[in-house]
Protein backbone atom coordinates (compact mmCIF):
# COMPACT_ATOMS: atom_id res chain seq x y z
CA UNK A 1 0.00 0.00 0.00
CA UNK A 2 1.36 3.43 -0.92
CA UNK A 3 2.33 5.76 1.90
CA UNK A 4 -0.42 8.27 1.06
CA UNK A 5 -2.99 5.51 1.38
CA UNK A 6 -1.93 4.50 4.86
CA UNK A 7 -4.17 5.20 7.83
CA UNK A 8 -2.93 8.17 9.84
CA UNK A 9 -2.84 7.14 13.48
CA UNK A 10 -1.87 8.57 16.86
CA UNK A 11 -0.93 6.38 19.83
CA UNK A 12 -2.35 7.68 23.11
CA UNK A 13 0.18 6.87 25.83
CA UNK A 14 3.95 6.80 25.97
CA UNK A 15 4.94 3.94 28.24
CA UNK A 16 5.90 0.30 27.77
CA UNK A 17 2.57 -0.83 26.35
CA UNK A 18 2.64 2.02 23.84
CA UNK A 19 6.04 0.80 22.67
CA UNK A 20 4.60 -2.65 21.94
CA UNK A 21 1.61 -1.16 20.13
CA UNK A 22 3.87 1.04 18.00
CA UNK A 23 6.00 -1.98 17.11
CA UNK A 24 2.92 -3.87 15.90
CA UNK A 25 1.63 -0.90 13.91
CA UNK A 26 5.01 -0.73 12.14
CA UNK A 27 4.90 -4.44 11.30
CA UNK A 28 1.44 -4.14 9.80
CA UNK A 29 2.67 -1.55 7.27
CA UNK A 30 -0.85 -0.15 6.80
CA UNK A 31 -0.51 2.72 9.28
CA UNK A 32 1.31 6.04 9.13
CA UNK A 33 2.21 6.67 12.79
CA UNK A 34 2.12 10.41 13.39
CA UNK A 35 3.46 10.01 16.93
CA UNK A 36 2.22 9.60 20.48
CA UNK A 37 0.61 11.74 23.17
CA UNK A 38 1.39 11.57 26.87
CA UNK A 39 1.61 13.72 29.97
CA UNK A 40 5.32 14.22 29.30
CA UNK A 41 7.86 13.89 26.52
CA UNK A 42 9.52 10.47 26.74
CA UNK A 43 11.57 11.07 23.63
CA UNK A 44 11.02 9.20 20.35
CA UNK A 45 9.53 5.73 20.84
CA UNK A 46 10.70 3.39 18.09
CA UNK A 47 10.88 6.44 15.86
CA UNK A 48 7.45 7.82 16.82
CA UNK A 49 7.79 11.42 18.03
CA UNK A 50 6.13 13.05 21.03
CA UNK A 51 3.23 15.20 19.79
CA UNK A 52 2.12 16.75 23.08
CA UNK A 53 -0.53 16.01 25.67
CA UNK A 54 -3.94 14.58 24.77
CA UNK A 55 -5.20 18.15 24.33
CA UNK A 56 -3.50 18.26 20.93
CA UNK A 57 -5.81 15.58 19.50
CA UNK A 58 -8.55 18.12 18.78
CA UNK A 59 -6.17 20.17 16.60
CA UNK A 60 -4.78 17.09 14.87
CA UNK A 61 -8.29 15.96 13.97
CA UNK A 62 -9.21 19.44 12.73
CA UNK A 63 -6.27 19.31 10.34
CA UNK A 64 -7.36 16.01 8.75
CA UNK A 65 -10.52 14.56 7.30
CA UNK A 66 -9.60 11.15 8.69
CA UNK A 67 -7.53 10.41 11.78
CA UNK A 68 -7.32 7.23 13.83
CA UNK A 69 -6.22 6.70 17.40
CA UNK A 70 -5.22 3.69 19.43
CA UNK A 71 -4.81 3.52 23.18
CA UNK A 72 -1.27 2.66 24.22
CA UNK A 73 -1.97 2.59 27.94
CA UNK A 74 -1.76 -0.86 29.49
CA UNK A 75 -3.15 -1.96 32.84
CA UNK A 76 -1.95 -3.97 35.81
CA UNK A 77 -5.14 -3.45 37.80
CA UNK A 78 -8.79 -2.55 37.28
CA UNK A 79 -9.05 1.11 36.33
CA UNK A 80 -11.40 3.36 34.36
CA UNK A 81 -8.48 5.13 32.66
CA UNK A 82 -8.61 3.20 29.37
CA UNK A 83 -12.38 3.68 29.24
CA UNK A 84 -11.95 7.41 29.84
CA UNK A 85 -9.41 7.63 27.03
CA UNK A 86 -11.74 5.67 24.76
CA UNK A 87 -14.56 8.12 25.45
CA UNK A 88 -12.24 11.05 24.74
CA UNK A 89 -11.17 9.65 21.37
CA UNK A 90 -14.78 9.00 20.38
CA UNK A 91 -15.74 12.52 21.48
CA UNK A 92 -12.96 14.04 19.36
CA UNK A 93 -14.17 12.09 16.33
CA UNK A 94 -11.19 9.77 15.84
CA UNK A 95 -11.58 6.36 14.26
CA UNK A 96 -10.50 3.45 16.44
CA UNK A 97 -9.24 0.55 14.32
CA UNK A 98 -8.80 -3.04 15.41
CA UNK A 99 -5.06 -3.75 15.58
CA UNK A 100 -4.07 -7.40 15.29
CA UNK A 101 -0.42 -8.46 15.26
CA UNK A 102 0.58 -10.51 12.23
CA UNK A 103 2.07 -12.92 14.77
CA UNK A 104 -1.34 -13.54 16.41
CA UNK A 105 -3.84 -16.27 15.42
CA UNK A 106 -7.46 -15.23 14.98
CA UNK A 107 -9.56 -18.09 13.72
CA UNK A 108 -12.86 -18.17 11.83
CA UNK A 109 -16.09 -16.74 13.22
CA UNK A 110 -14.43 -14.30 15.64
CA UNK A 111 -15.63 -10.73 16.14
CA UNK A 112 -13.38 -8.03 17.58
CA UNK A 113 -14.63 -4.60 18.64
CA UNK A 114 -13.23 -1.19 17.75
CA UNK A 115 -9.95 -0.18 19.32
CA UNK A 116 -9.00 -3.65 20.53
CA UNK A 117 -5.36 -4.67 20.27
CA UNK A 118 -4.29 -8.32 19.83
CA UNK A 119 -0.59 -8.76 20.53
CA UNK A 120 2.10 -11.19 19.36
CA UNK A 121 1.43 -14.88 19.97
CA UNK A 122 -2.15 -14.43 21.13
CA UNK A 123 -4.71 -17.02 19.98
CA UNK A 124 -8.42 -16.31 19.66
CA UNK A 125 -10.42 -19.35 18.66
CA UNK A 126 -13.63 -19.73 16.69
CA UNK A 127 -16.90 -18.40 18.03
CA UNK A 128 -15.35 -15.88 20.41
CA UNK A 129 -16.63 -12.33 20.73
CA UNK A 130 -14.18 -9.65 21.88
CA UNK A 131 -15.51 -6.26 22.94
CA UNK A 132 -14.28 -2.74 22.22
CA UNK A 133 -11.01 -1.32 23.53
CA UNK A 134 -9.76 -4.65 24.88
CA UNK A 135 -6.19 -5.87 25.20
CA UNK A 136 -5.54 -9.51 24.28
CA UNK A 137 -1.94 -9.59 25.38
CA UNK A 138 1.19 -11.49 24.35
CA UNK A 139 0.84 -15.31 24.22
CA UNK A 140 -2.62 -15.31 25.81
CA UNK A 141 -5.25 -17.84 24.74
CA UNK A 142 -8.94 -17.15 24.28
CA UNK A 143 -10.55 -20.47 23.50
CA UNK A 144 -13.71 -21.10 21.47
CA UNK A 145 -16.98 -19.28 22.20
CA UNK A 146 -15.62 -16.87 24.80
CA UNK A 147 -17.21 -13.46 25.41
CA UNK A 148 -14.96 -10.59 26.50
CA UNK A 149 -16.62 -7.34 27.56
CA UNK A 150 -15.58 -3.84 26.56
CA UNK A 151 -12.36 -2.40 28.05
CA UNK A 152 -11.25 -5.79 29.42
CA UNK A 153 -7.64 -7.00 29.49
CA UNK A 154 -6.46 -10.58 29.09
CA UNK A 155 -2.83 -10.31 30.20
CA UNK A 156 0.28 -12.04 28.91
CA UNK A 157 0.15 -15.83 29.07
CA UNK A 158 -3.38 -15.99 30.49
CA UNK A 159 -5.64 -18.83 29.34
CA UNK A 160 -9.42 -18.71 29.02
CA UNK A 161 -11.08 -22.08 28.47
CA UNK A 162 -13.95 -22.53 26.05
CA UNK A 163 -17.11 -20.56 26.73
CA UNK A 164 -15.59 -18.25 29.37
CA UNK A 165 -17.23 -14.87 29.90
CA UNK A 166 -15.22 -11.88 31.15
CA UNK A 167 -17.18 -8.79 32.11
CA UNK A 168 -16.56 -5.19 31.10
CA UNK A 169 -13.46 -3.51 32.54
CA UNK A 170 -12.16 -6.70 34.14
CA UNK A 171 -8.60 -7.99 33.96
CA UNK A 172 -7.31 -11.55 33.87
CA UNK A 173 -3.70 -11.32 35.07
CA UNK A 174 -0.53 -12.73 33.60
CA UNK A 175 -0.44 -16.52 33.55
CA UNK A 176 -3.91 -16.86 35.10
CA UNK A 177 -6.23 -19.70 34.06
CA UNK A 178 -10.02 -19.59 33.83
CA UNK A 179 -11.54 -23.00 33.24
CA UNK A 180 -14.23 -23.62 30.64
CA UNK A 181 -17.68 -22.01 30.93
CA UNK A 182 -16.83 -19.88 33.97
CA UNK A 183 -18.14 -16.31 34.10
CA UNK A 184 -16.31 -13.34 35.61
CA UNK A 185 -18.42 -10.28 36.40
CA UNK A 186 -17.45 -6.70 35.46
CA UNK A 187 -14.83 -4.75 37.42
CA UNK A 188 -12.82 -7.80 38.57
CA UNK A 189 -9.08 -8.27 38.88
CA UNK A 190 -7.89 -11.86 38.59
CA UNK A 191 -4.33 -11.86 39.88
CA UNK A 192 -1.32 -13.26 38.08
CA UNK A 193 -1.18 -17.06 38.20
CA UNK A 194 -4.65 -17.38 39.71
CA UNK A 195 -6.84 -20.36 38.76
CA UNK A 196 -10.56 -19.64 38.50
CA UNK A 197 -12.72 -22.78 38.69
CA UNK A 198 -16.15 -21.28 39.43
CA UNK A 199 -18.14 -18.18 38.57
CA UNK A 200 -17.11 -14.83 40.07
CA UNK A 201 -20.22 -12.72 40.66
CA UNK A 202 -18.86 -9.96 42.92
CA UNK A 203 -16.37 -7.27 41.82
CA UNK A 204 -13.02 -7.35 43.58
CA UNK A 205 -9.51 -8.77 43.50
CA UNK A 206 -9.13 -12.55 43.26
CA UNK A 207 -5.94 -14.54 43.89
CA UNK A 208 -4.55 -18.06 44.45
CA UNK A 209 -5.57 -21.58 43.33
CA UNK A 210 -8.49 -21.94 43.50
CA UNK A 211 -9.35 -18.27 43.30
CA UNK A 212 -10.47 -16.51 46.46
CA UNK A 213 -11.47 -12.90 47.00
CA UNK A 214 -8.73 -10.79 48.49
CA UNK A 215 -10.87 -7.70 49.00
Amino acid sequence: MAMNQRTKIVVVGGGGHAKVVISILKKLKTFDILGYTDLKDNGPILGAPFLGTDDILKDLKRQRVALSGIIGLGAVRVSDKRKQLWNMLIREGLDLPVVVSPAAVVNEDVSIGQGTVVLDGAVINSGSRIGRNCVINTNSTVEHDCEIGDHAHVASGATLGGGVKVGENSMVGAGATVIQYVSICPECMVGAGTVVIKDISEPGIYVENPARKLR
